[in-house]
């Protein structure tokens, strides 16, 4: 028999009272299961089982004063000693949480909750799976405790033998390699084209860049509105020098890739990597041999095969987002084929510099992966701004002439056009790596497990090629569990185990206005049958919005009802994609709604809309609504 006693958590305290028992007599648990949390003065904590067992007597209730020593409750080990040793780790802290001093490491106690709080998975495993991984025979989950040797290759040319060879110096290229070689592998990164990759060239910055003047020169058109009188007819927005502010912020930022990489000693060639074996790649005639190679080859735009398509591409007409960047003129007319989150942001920004643009969307919405209420929000603001029609349910058939032909309920349109940028998604590049056996799905996506492993023992992939959610974020996450996960098979204690958890994700829309979220949408969750609470509180009733003149959008928060831990959050405005750091933050360190609302969020700022949804969940009703 196995007698818990109230410990002395470690801030000197003799008593507590318990708030609540989470177990009940006869209940099986393991070590690391919530028995009761217990108020002291200073903290609120949950004290943890230490064995495996059955609940066999509590000697505690709600609302009762215990003292530090006190046996609380008696668990069925199987054995007929209450005795335990354990080894004395580095923060652990002296307590009677069994029979005897014994020190307990920090992990079994949880701080400051104000409540019970859920364990670990339990709330994400009634919601979805943790790692959103295809299964796949020739994957095999990660283990963190018994952790195999990492691989080694024995080269007879040692000066061009790495530890590491990272394929590709995009954004995970480049963050993954520079947290190798902090970690003391003697790291190469090989790079064909620009560093940054498509999110520092291409991508992420340069699209922001246009945006942002896209933005500047639509509020000087429109400042009347706060009381600023301008001459809008000298008003133009000059082509040239916002194409040469792109490249210019594009410059620094690739100049500085560089920068960090020669900082960090990494060896750096540049050329088109082709692997011999798992083991070994070809740059530039020149072979390179390595213990582990990371593939971060990334993604290009995908391509239309329709009738003329070959000739507008020639001609010019039929674009994709490169060249979208670097048209040599505003347009007066841009279609768009695709109402994904690429084809959307380039309709905000020509539309703002005066574009008329038509988005032709196959699907019966745009932005279709977002939650419901945020898609219709949206596509009324971007109808209701100007120069923009949507046209949904569109089906593109050819091109012809500068021009579109689309059918849409049984009838064919044709649409003309100064271009039309297809907008269609992206594919994985693999190039020069598909001759190793590695495993990919029907999409070409190299195959990996949560620690970014594929099923070649020694090879990783990540990024945009293993087609999981192509951010920049999330790629640069996965370079650094790919570096922690070859350093910590090589026995590196500075190394953690990191995993990909694609729920803990937030994703960016830079339209106008923006939108941002993370974790489920409330139709995902209606459709799984999962119990959940939302509330949606709008940007009209917070002073902030007001003040600035844009009172567009809401903050959307559903949570779980039992621990009331949030489960997804949405949120469209101005500063969207700043604001749900906050709830990120959150999600990770396994925050409740409670706590949230707890929390004192600054006035005035669009950040209280937050506040007052997490508010309405916890007690019913917000504050100011």
């Amino acid at each position: 028999m196995f007698k818990v006693k109230f410990a002395d958590i470690g801030e000197g305290l003799t008593e507590g009272s318990v708030t609540e028992v989470f177990v009940k007599i006869g209940d099986k648990v393991k070590s690391g299961d919530a028995l009761f949390n217990v108020e002291t003065d200073k903290v609120n904590s949950d004290i943890y089982a230490q064995v495996d067992g059955i609940i066999s007597n509590i000697l505690i209730k709600n609302g009762q004063e215990i003292k530090v020593g006190d046996v609380v409750i008696e668990i069925d080990d199987g054995s007929a000693s209450s005795e335990v040793s354990l080894k004395k780790e580095e923060p652990a802290e002296e307590n009677a949480s069994v029979v005897g001093a014994t020190p307990v490491s920090n992990d079994l106690l949880k701080r400051g909750r104000l409540r019970n709080v859920a364990p670990k998975v339990e709330v994400i495993e009634k919601v979805t799976q943790i790692l959103d991984q295809p299964s796949h025979p020739g994957i095999v989950q990660g283990n963190a405790k018994n952790l195999k040797p990492a691989p080694k290759f024995k080269s007879s040319n040692l000066e061009n033998h790495f530890d590491v060879i990272m394929i590709g110096a995009g954004v995970g290229g480049y963050v993954g390699a520079i947290k190798c070689a902090r970690l003391g592998l003697k790291t190469l990164i090989v790079e064909k084209a620009k560093y940054g990759g498509v999110c520092l060239n291409i991508g992420c910055i340069p699209t922001k860049t246009l945006l942002k003047s896209a933005d500047l020169y639509e509020q000087i058109i429109k400042a009347e509105k706060y009381g600023i009188k301008v001459d809008t007819k000298n008003v133009k927005a000059d082509w040239k020098l916002i194409q040469e502010r792109k490249n210019d912020v594009v410059s620094k930022l690739t100049s500085g890739v560089k920068g960090l990489l020669k900082k960090n000693k990494i060896s750096v060639v540049e050329g088109e990597a082709v692997a011999i074996d798992k083991n070994t790649i070809e740059v530039n005639n020149t072979k390179y041999t390595c213990d582990n190679l990371i593939i971060a080859t990334g993604s290009v735009p995908n391509s239309m095969n329709l009738p003329g398509a070959k000739e507008a591409v020639e001609s010019g007409f039929l674009i994709d987002s490169t060249g979208a960047l670097a048209l040599p003129k505003i347009p007066k007319k841009l279609v768009i084929i695709g109402g994904g989150v690429i084809g959307v942001e380039f309709a905000c920004v020509y539309k703002r510099l005066g574009t008329q643009v038509t988005i032709l969307q196959f699907l019966p919405t745009i932005l279709e992966m977002l939650d419901s209420d945020v898609t219709k929000e949206m596509t009324k603001e971007l109808i209701n701004r100007g120069n923009l029609e949507i046209i949904t349910g569109a089906s593109t058939k050819e091109f012809k002439n500068n021009s579109v032909v689309y059918e849409k309920d049984g009838q064919t349109f044709t649409i003309e056009a100064d271009y039309c940028l297809q907008s269609v998604g992206r594919k994985t590049v693999t190039t020069g790596f598909d001759n190793i056996g590695l495993e990919k799905n029907e999409r070409n996506h190299i195959i990996t497990n949560e620690y970014c492993e594929t099923n070649i023992d020694g090879v990783y992939a990540i990024g945009d090629v293993t087609g999981k959610m192509m951010l920049a974020h999330v790629a640069s996450y996965q370079g650094l569990i790919a570096a922690n996960r070859i350093a910590r098979r090589l026995n590196n204690n500075e190394a953690e185990d990191l995993i990909m958890d694609y729920n803990r994700v937030p994703s960016c829309i830079y339209t106008h206005p923006e939108v941002a979220m993370i974790g489920k949408t409330e139709d995902q969750l209606k459709k799984e049958g999962v119990e959940y609470k939302a509330f949606k509180f709008p940007f009209a009733a917070i002073g902030k919005a007001l003040a600035d003149g844009n009172t567009t959008g809401f903050v959307k928060l559903i949570c779980e009802p039992k621990y009331k831990q949030i489960i997804g959050a949405h949120i469209i405005s101005n500063t969207a994609t700043d604001m749900i750091s906050e709830i990120t933050t959150l999600i990770q360190a396994e925050g409740t709604i409670s706590e949230l609302a707890k929390a004192i969020h600054p006035h005035p700022t669009l950040s209280e809309a937050v506040w007052e949804a997490a508010e309405a969940l916890e007690t019913g009703k917000p504050i100011n609504f």
